[in-house]
């Protein structure tokens, strides 16, 4: 495991390109986000994806979101109405995950097998970063339904795993991941606040 400290305003390009390597290689990173530390993996190695459920102690059939570095391409990963693009372009990037029908190209080992699909787009430069050439797996960087820790280091004690890449950009302020909201019903709906 290899960790890398940097500044959470500052995006150093050789961290991201190291991540981006260990990425693209099967490798999971701990990440910061706007919100909390995350997970993430190519969503398309499914071996990959496989190891943030085992990391997580998570059920196969709990979807994981994905983050797009930008609002544009979230249409790669995801049918989007023009009424959704209007919300999506109000609210990204920002601390949000919308829950959208997705498109075939996403495996259905990241959606526990249904037709939807979380995603999100960080206020985040670094975390956005990551995803430039495949969109990556978001998810808190905490066992299933346990507390989420605010520094990577109380992260991966209570993980007992390690991860093949840290950046850590210290403590961050917030313990709540994402709001979720869906926005395949009639009217957007909160499904976490």
């Amino acid at each position: 495991m290899k960790i890398l400290k940097t500044s959470f305003d500052n995006v150093d390009e050789k961290i991201i390109n190291e991540a981006v390597n260990v990425l693209a290689n099967g490798g999971i990173v701990l990440y910061p986000t706007d919100t909390v530390y995350g997970l993430g993996a190519n969503i398309f190695d499914n071996k990959a994806v496989k190891k943030v459920f085992e990391i997580k102690k998570r059920s196969l059939l709990k979807p994981l979101s994905i983050l797009v570095g930008d609002v544009k391409t979230i249409d790669l990963v995801a049918k989007v109405s023009r009424d959704q693009k209007e919300i999506l372009n109000n609210f990204l990037p920002g601390p949000y995950t919308f829950i959208l029908n997705k498109r075939k190209i996403v495996p259905r080992s990241i959606t526990g097998g249904s037709d939807y699909v979380g995603v999100r787009v960080p206020d985040n430069k670094l975390a956005c970063s990551l995803s430039r050439i495949f969109p990556i797996t978001t998810t808190s960087a905490n066992i299933s339904d346990e507390e989420v820790l605010p520094t990577p280091k109380e992260i991966l004690e209570q993980l007992e795993r390690d991860v093949d890449l840290v950046i850590d950009v210290g403590k961050l302020n917030s313990k709540k991941a994402s709001s979720v909201i869906n926005l395949t019903t009639k009217k957007p709906r909160i499904i976490r606040k």
